[in-house]
């Protein structure tokens, strides 16, 4: 694929010659023809600017090239001026619309930015019609003279051969663009914004300079289709001609150099090779056109890519090499020496629900502090005001002094602070070695066609000794999209390393990895704190976090309650509660029958093995439920319990292993065929249906089981005696309980055999909890069949028969619901502590 990518530039600088030789040469109507051409891939290149780099789409680039267009007959008819000083003149007038444009249109995405696009096509359409007294209405503007200029053809010939050289001076900038700082940082904001945020980028700007330069390449071809066709109406400048432009880009493939040249090749000759079928033309425009997007969806230039990569040698493996030091990698600035982190009071407010309430941290530097705790204590919400995607609610922080609270995530970026996220954030379509390189310029792009700052030899050369420090040791020219899960961490910590950051934030980098990977993890965070970085750390792997932390920061429910030595925490009485929670007192049910010893298995899990894609999460899980019987499946946040309730509700396909409801397999049976056999799934979140009326939701429940669905509904609003109150309102204006109170009373529409309940109390407020689990447990005393999982473990075994503990996706106990509580194992897998916790060697820490 390299090799092609290098041939492009020399092809299609031959294709421009051609051009050039052909034009000067042919009899006037041919010239005309290879001139639309031309202009055709003048706009391609300028859409490819736009569509191959930002990804980013435009229908309305017609309005840019009728701008030029009109700009320059108006000038040179009317006014008097020379072509040469009307043409430029045209091109930053359509640059400069389309900078004015972009500044609204880019705040949205998808659908509507065509929206507006296409709305802007029509109003320079119409505008020219309405503006009869400067640009003839729908007359237009006849007599354009062609340019004179010394050594070129008179007339429509010389405008064609301008036309050719104009595609070939805007390929030579758009190579220069795309391979530079700018066409990489571009790529970077379509593959994550947030990402090239926290890398110091502005995305809005990106795109913007990216949205004016499309626009101005517009702009240059439509000044030169007025003098080629020797006349300008409203009916040159149609919808149609913007749906041509983004074919010439789609056709000859996105982001590649030569793709709009080769697109404007199919897309403008064909209809010319097709001219002889006169009527059928269009029919077979079409159908070839239609042919050519589904064989090559990434256009004929991937498709010789892809076909040329079946011939292609794999590199031969790279050999380890010593780790280097991170000091001379990221030298600290001196003011950044000593550097602490201070916040206080931080706080952030949605809605009615606070997720941080009055945070006090420090950081110092050197040291990894580690900050913990349940599920939905705020601890992601914390990172995120620390790097500037939420403003807090109160509250501020400082880095070293410098107060940054408020400010967005780039300036937060550029003061030193760098982060991971909890799902890889990498930029796809850049490679590894690419991905530490653009962020070592911190932000800043510098000369727009420039690459010094991407591609300097020092750049490359710290790129590959910061991967070399963090242990990645695969291809370099590999791209971040096909690399496996331990790989994407590695490449992830090294870009975010290349900030020279005075703080390392990582948000959960242990997700997802094998025991041995969290074991290279944990000496490479002591390699970073011992060169002097600060290092934040969220994490639910509590071996990981209590073998490497210098000092742990627990939150629940947003505030902190616990801070000290790893030792201290694990032994604290508030610690413990907020991971275990406290038994819950429940009413006794009415006819509550005793746990069925005796009863039929009905749920049986045996060896169970699912993945992600990035290596086992369940690792051989072994589970029975016997019908009536409430289990309880408990662990710590990452330990694969909700991937378990997928699986077995055929949301997620296991590698593995077997279910069985009833007697009856039912592993890698479709989701919708697993519920109407009754394994009924209340998922993680509620996931109500917000449009609709609480009243819908329940009707959609009983869609596979419609018989006695108005008589159930009724029975649901017994249940749930607030949504009787909320019975027609839409679900999204409900509040966290009563969604929470709807998802469940959703899934018993159903009538599941087995209910799968995934985390119910998470986000509740404790008196809504009670009220939720009082509910449960009248279900239980109904000899309902119960799967529940929840974050807060007394809560669960309070109403549970039996329990199942798991821990990095096997189960480590199980048992009666009273004994399970007092057993270690549940301790150690939520905090790492307990008495067994010795039977494993600690994680090793490399100076």
């Amino acid at each position: 694929m390299k090799a092609l990518d290098r041939l492009q530039p020399a092809l299609a600088i031959l294709l421009v010659a051609a051009g050039l030789v052909l034009a000067a040469r042919a009899n006037g109507y041919d010239a005309v023809v290879i001139g639309q051409v031309a202009l055709l891939a003048c706009v391609g290149i300028g859409l490819n600017v736009l569509l191959g780099l930002t990804g980013q789409i435009s229908f309305g680039h017609v309005g840019f090239y009728a701008l030029g267009a009109y700009a320059v007959a108006v000038l040179t008819s009317k006014a008097g001026w020379s072509f040469w000083l009307a043409w430029p003149v045209a091109a930053l007038l359509a640059g400069a619309v389309g900078a004015l444009l972009a500044l609204p249109a880019l705040r949205v995405r998808g659908p509507y930015l065509a929206m507006v696009t296409i709305a802007f096509g029509f109003i320079v359409e119409h505008g020219v019609v309405e503006w009869r007294s400067v640009t003839g209405g729908q007359n237009g503007i006849m007599g354009i003279a062609a340019p004179a200029l010394p050594g070129l053809p008179a007339g429509v010939r010389g405008v064609a051969m301008l036309a050719v050289a104009l595609a070939g001076a805007l390929l030579l900038a758009y190579t220069l663009l795309a391979r530079g700082t700018w066409g990489a940082a571009l790529r970077a904001v379509r593959d994550s914004e947030t990402a090239a945020q926290s890398l110091g980028f502005r995305p809005l700007v990106l795109r913007t300079v990216a949205f004016a330069l499309s626009a101005f390449c517009a702009g240059a071809a439509g000044a030169l289709f007025a003098p080629l066709s020797g006349f300008v109406t409203p009916q040159a400048f149609g919808f149609i001609q913007s749906i041509l432009f983004v074919l010439v880009v789609l056709v000859g493939g996105a982001g590649a150099a030569a793709g709009p040249i080769v697109g404007a090749l199919v897309v403008g000759l064909l209809p010319e090779w097709l001219s002889r079928l006169e009527e059928y033309r269009l029919l077979f425009f079409g159908a070839l056109l239609l042919v050519v997007l589904w064989a090559a969806p990434d256009g004929l230039v991937g498709l010789a890519r892809r076909l040329l990569a079946r011939w292609r040698v794999a590199p031969a493996p790279r050999t380890a090499s010593a780790v280097p030091a991170l000091s001379p990698l990221v030298a600290a600035r001196p003011a950044e020496a000593a550097t602490v982190l201070q916040a206080r009071g931080l706080a952030m407010q949605f809605g009615g629900v606070r997720a941080v309430q009055g945070l006090d941290l420090d950081v110092p530097a050197g040291r990894i502090t580690s900050l913990i705790g349940p599920n939905g204590a705020g601890k992601t919400t914390a990172l995120n005001m620390l790097s500037g995607f939420y403003r807090p609610s109160a509250g501020g922080f400082a880095l070293g002094g410098q107060a940054l609270a408020g400010l967005p995530a780039h300036r937060i970026a550029r003061a030193g602070i760098a982060r991971t996220y909890q799902t890889s954030q990498l930029f796809g379509s850049l490679t590894v070695e690419d991905n530490v390189a653009l962020a070592t310029c911190a932000g800043t792009a510098g000369p727009l066609l420039g690459a010094a700052r991407f591609r300097a030899p020092a750049v490359r050369r710290t790129a590959r000794d910061l991967l070399a420090f963090c242990g990645y040791a695969g291809a370099l020219d590999r791209p971040a999209a096909d690399l496996a899960h331990v790989d994407r961490r590695l490449v992830e910590i090294a870009r975010a390393l290349a900030m020279r950051p005075a703080l390392l934030l990582l948000d959960e980098p242990a997700a997802g990895l094998a025991r041995e990977d969290k074991d290279r993890l944990a000496a490479l965070l002591g390699r970073i704190a011992g060169a002097g970085t600060a290092v934040l750390l969220v994490e639910h792997d509590m071996p990981l976090v209590m073998a490497v932390s210098d000092q742990v920061v627990v939150l629940d429910a947003g505030q902190r309650i616990a801070a000290g030595t790893p030792a201290t925490v694990q032994d604290d009485p508030a610690v413990r509660q907020a991971y275990l929670g406290e038994q819950l007192e429940l009413a006794p049910a009415a006819g509550r029958a005793a746990p069925a010893a005796a009863a039929p298995e009905l749920l049986g899990i045996g060896r169970l093995v699912a993945d992600h894609g990035a290596g086992p999460v369940l690792r051989g899980v072994d589970l029975r439920v016997r019908e009536g019987e409430l289990v309880a499946l408990l662990g710590a946040n990452g330990a694969g319990k909700s991937t378990l309730m997928r699986a077995v509700a055929g949301l997620h396909r296991p590698v593995g292993g077997g279910i069985h409801l009833g007697g009856r397999e039912v592993a890698g049976l479709p989701a919708e065929r697993i519920a109407r056999l009754g394994l009924v799934l209340v998922p993680e979140g509620r996931q109500v249906f917000p449009e609709l009326s609480v009243l819908d939701n329940l009707r959609l429940g009983a869609f596979t089981r419609p018989q006695g669905r108005e008589a159930r509904v009724e029975d649901m609003l017994r249940r749930f005696p607030r949504l009787r109150e909320r019975l027609h309102q839409r679900a999204g204006l409900l509040s966290g309980g009563e969604q929470q109170m709807l998802a469940v009373a959703r899934g018993l529409m159903a009538m599941p055999r087995v209910l799968l309940l995934d985390e119910p109390s998470l986000g509740l407020a404790p008196k809504v909890i009670a009220e939720l689990f009082a509910a449960l447990d009248v279900l239980r005393g109904e000899r309902m069949t119960i799967v529940l999982v929840d974050q807060i473990a007394a809560l669960a075994l309070a109403l549970a028969d039996r329990g199942y503990v798991i821990e990095g996706g096997t189960i480590v106990a199980e048992g009666p619901a009273a004994q399970l509580a007092q057993d270690d194992l549940l301790a150690r897998a939520y905090l790492g502590a307990g008495t067994a916790a010795a039977e494993e060697p600690p994680l090793p820490i490399a100076a």
